[in-house]
């Protein structure tokens, strides 16, 4: 699921490919990459971590002595370490490039390619968020799966009830898709991407903000918490901290 190749696959097999933006290529060093054999548009990332991500909107224009020093920076970090992310600390670093997405055609700014998060607990979608002005002040709305704007916020990155942002109107097929991945775990958070209706799975998150992100108002804390508990006649397949097995 944290490995951004591996997880592809994973995702594919649950909700199909067609959901999968396409990758054209791996590698496990960036002199490996021909870029010659890249198309115009294309998105860089390393497959072991967050944040060591290239975007590149012309080629010609493409800046690849800073996109090699990013990468290879990015592909020495064991992201483990940040959080303790128990899953990040075996992955593999590799590079992988994937198909350059846009919210339109004529789209040249990275951050506004907007992405949907499914806050998922037991398999059911309880919100979900869109995060707004990543690049300039970056904020984060909350939505109930009725798409009401729901009155709480991350303490990072603070809502703003102003802000009128647009939902796609097949967000009831990503909350369907959302909530098949997340069968069977008690809380995972599933990103996925609208482009012109078209679906794409974004990633799997397993610990936002390693655990430790702050709400506000902090009785939303407890709010999101108590969504964690299980009905009485379900039980659950892993153990609770301090079972003795």
């Amino acid at each position: 699921m944290a490995d951004k190749c591996d997880a592809k696959e994973y995702v594919a097999n649950i909700i199909g490919r067609q959901h999968i933006i396409p990758t054209l290529g791996v590698w496990t060093r960036f002199d490996e990459i021909n870029f010659d054999e890249l198309p115009e548009k294309f998105v860089l990332k390393c497959t072991h971590d967050s944040g060591g991500i290239v975007i590149c909107n012309d080629k010609d224009k493409f800046d690849k002595p800073a996109a090699k020093s990013k990468i290879e920076k990015s592909l020495k970090r064991n992201y483990y370490w940040a959080g303790r992310e128990w899953p990040y600390k075996n992955i593999k670093p590799r590079i992988i490039a994937e198909k350059y997405l846009a919210d339109a055609e004529d789209n040249q700014i990275a951050d506004e390619l907007r992405d949907y998060k499914f806050f998922c607990f037991h398999g059911k979608v309880r919100c979900f968020k869109i995060d707004f002005d990543r690049f300039t002040n970056h904020r984060a709305n909350y939505y109930s799966t009725e798409k009401k704007l729901l009155k709480f916020g991350e303490k990072e990155f603070p809502p703003d009830f102003s802000k009128n942002l647009e939902i796609p109107p097949n967000i009831n097929d990503m909350i369907r898709l959302a909530e098949k991945l997340s069968a069977g775990y008690p809380f995972i958070r599933v990103d996925l991407y609208d482009i012109a209706g078209q679906i794409y799975f974004g990633e799997l998150t397993l610990y936002p903000a390693c655990g430790f992100g702050a709400f506000i108002p902090p009785e939303w804390d407890l709010k999101l918490g108590e969504y964690l508990q299980l009905p009485a006649n379900r039980s659950h397949k892993y153990f609770k901290c301090g079972d003795k097995k």
